[in-house]
Formats: C-alpha cells, sequence, structure tokens
C-alpha cells in the first residue's frame, strides 16, 4: 500500500477512533478509580489478613440454617421470589446470605442481603449483574447494538495504532544515529 493512501485511511479512521478512545479512556479510568478507591476494595483490603470462622469440614447446618433462615425472611417479606443465585459470605463482621432474584422469563430483579444469623433484612436494591460505570465502559449499556459498536472501536483502534505503527517506520530517516533513529 502506498504511504499516501496509508496516511489518509490513518486519518479517515483516526478521527471517529479517537471519539471511541477518548471514551474508553474516560470509563476506563473511572473504572479503575472506582475499583481502587471503592467501598468494596476497602473492604477486601480490611478482611484479607482475616481468616474464615467456616471449613470445609464444617457440619453441613452451618451453611443450610442461614440460608433457611434468609429464604424464609424473603418467603415472608416477597411471596414466591424466582431465586437466581445465593452467595454466603463467612469473612466479614458480620456474615451475609445474598439472594439475588430473577423475573418470570428471565432478567435479574432484586438482591436481598440478610444477617447470616438472624435472617433480617439488611438490604434490598436492583439488581445487575455489572455495574452501570462498567456497562457504559463496555457498551454494554446500549444494548447489543452497543456491544457490536465497542467491538467495532475496538478493531478501529487497532487499525488506527498498526497504520501509525507503518507510517511511521515509513517517514522515519534510514541514516539518523542514536535517539535520532526512534526520534525524529
Amino acid at each position: 500500500m502506498q504511504p499516501r493512501t496509508l496516511r489518509r485511511y490513518h486519518r479517515w479512521v483516526g478521527w471517529p477512533a479517537a471519539l471511541f478512545l477518548l471514551w474508553a479512556g474516560a470509563t476506563g479510568t473511572l473504572v479503575a478509580g472506582t475499583e481502587f478507591f471503592g467501598p468494596d476494595e476497602a473492604e477486601r483490603e480490611r478482611l484479607r489478613e482475616m481468616t474464615s470462622p467456616v471449613t470445609a469440614a464444617a457440619d453441613e447446618s452451618v451453611w443450610s440454617e442461614p440460608m433457611q433462615r434468609a429464604f424464609a425472611t424473603l418467603k415472608r417479606e416477597h411471596g414466591a421470589a424466582l431465586i437466581d443465585r445465593v452467595e454466603l459470605k463467612w469473612k466479614a463482621d458480620a456474615p451475609t446470605v445474598t439472594v439475588h432474584t430473577g423475573r418470570p422469563g428471565g432478567g435479574e430483579d432484586k438482591r436481598y442481603v440478610f444477617a447470616a444469623d438472624t435472617g433480617a433484612l439488611l438490604e434490598e436494591s436492583d439488581d445487575h449483574d455489572k455495574p452501570l460505570l462498567y456497562r457504559l465502559h463496555s457498551g454494554e449499556a446500549f444494548g447489543d447494538g452497543g456491544l457490536v459498536l465497542a467491538m467495532g472501536w475496538g478493531l478501529a483502534l487497532v487499525f488506527v495504532t498498526l497504520t501509525g505503527v507503518l507510517i511511521y517506520l515509513q517517514m522515519r530517516r534510514r541514516d539518523a544515529r542514536g535517539w535520532q533513529r526512534f526520534f525524529w
């Protein structure tokens, strides 16, 4: 391919790709900041040195009774909710049982957090498999079209990077010495 044609394609793809690069960079920075400074990370760090009070050799009542208490509270408060998944969290200041419910026909509905020892409802919230910021970063927040667009902008960024490297290699001086071989 001729250098002039390569530069033209690079420019054509580069401008729209720059917008997506800005989006991906900004949302990626926010995702990384949330991961680093967020409450989930703070809790993981705080509990890192804690040893779990439960072992695999424990009696089955250790896990079955907290689940029974959580399910009983859920049934009393919300009837016959559809259960998607259950999480037991032993390594915590106060162990919890988290129940994720679904909707008829599929999809997430609610997230309930119960105290493992009493079955008391501690928290109720809408359930999403990923936080909004992650879904914005991946394009998933905009549905399947957003995911396809995200794959497209990823390919555009790869194209701009590779053509940029090729243009760089074609434009550099062959007789340069020292650092000027790389930075001209």
